[in-house]
């Protein structure tokens, strides 16, 4: 990157990890359940492990990440692709947790399961910075580019297999935290493959835009708010399922 673009906010690069192991975690705890429920609450386990881990371990993490980028002009964010980013990053992790935790390929159902959740961590990433409305113009390094995927895609392998081969809750908490380091490096990788030069004829759209102002602190709130949510709700279903029994 350029130099104005290569310094961080070292608060909300903290900030954005600690949402990826928050995330992780919360993850962790319900996706163990996806390889013995029964189908009525399969889509339970999967869809809410999927947003904990893609929606509130991963995209929440990525775009605190990328506020806390030095940049000397401002930065927005196209609502709509926005958005489809968020939802790119919840389906793939859903459908890894499902394809992993089922055993739906077989043998080869964890490393196609990380692969399929990893490449599409790494679509919502590009998505994401494409997104950006800056007055700049961004080219990437297809080296690095090629790593961060790479990178992408092993640590949700790893994710995959922690996530149905650990029972204990400080197990659970030590994995998370890797899952954070991993998480992270696919993130701050992505963005070290760009470059950005200034161009005042870029096209910046600010009436379809979000400010920064504030950005990050609300994702946050919102995604601690979400997984203290998540968290709730599993251990009422988990409860009641051990009532049940």
């Amino acid at each position: 990157m350029e130099d104005f673009s290569s310094t961080y906010n070292l608060g909300l690069v903290a900030l954005s990890f600690a949402m990826a192991v928050f995330g992780s975690f919360t993850a962790l705890q319900l996706a163990i359940r996806i390889p013995v429920c029964d189908k009525r609450t399969l889509p339970f386990w999967v869809l809410f492990s999927g947003i904990a881990l893609g929606g509130g371990g991963i995209w929440s993490m990525h775009f605190v990440g990328m506020l806390a980028m030095n940049m000397p002009f401002p930065m927005q964010f196209d609502i709509g692709l926005t958005i489809v980013s968020l939802i790119i990053a919840i389906v793939f992790v859903s459908i890894g947790l499902i394809v992993a935790g089922r055993d739906l390929l077989g043998e080869t159902s964890l490393v196609l399961g990380g692969a399929i959740a990893g490449l599409g961590v790494s679509s919502m990433h590009y998505l994401g910075m494409y997104a950006m409305r800056i007055p700049a113009t961004v080219t990437y390094d297809s080296l690095i580019v090629t790593i961060s995927v790479i990178i992408g895609v092993v640590a949700a392998i790893a994710a995959l297999w922690l996530a149905f081969n650990l029972r204990g809750v400080f197990q659970r908490f030590g994995s998370a935290f890797i899952m954070g380091i991993a998480v992270c490096g696919m993130h701050y990788t992505g963005m070290y493959a760009a470059t950005m030069t200034p161009d005042p004829n870029a096209v910046t759209n600010a009436a379809t835009g979000i400010s920064t102002g504030g950005l990050a602190g609300i994702v946050s709130i919102f995604t601690v708010v979400l997984l203290a949510v998540i968290l709730y709700l599993s251990f009422l279903k988990t409860r009641k399922i051990e009532s049940m029994a």
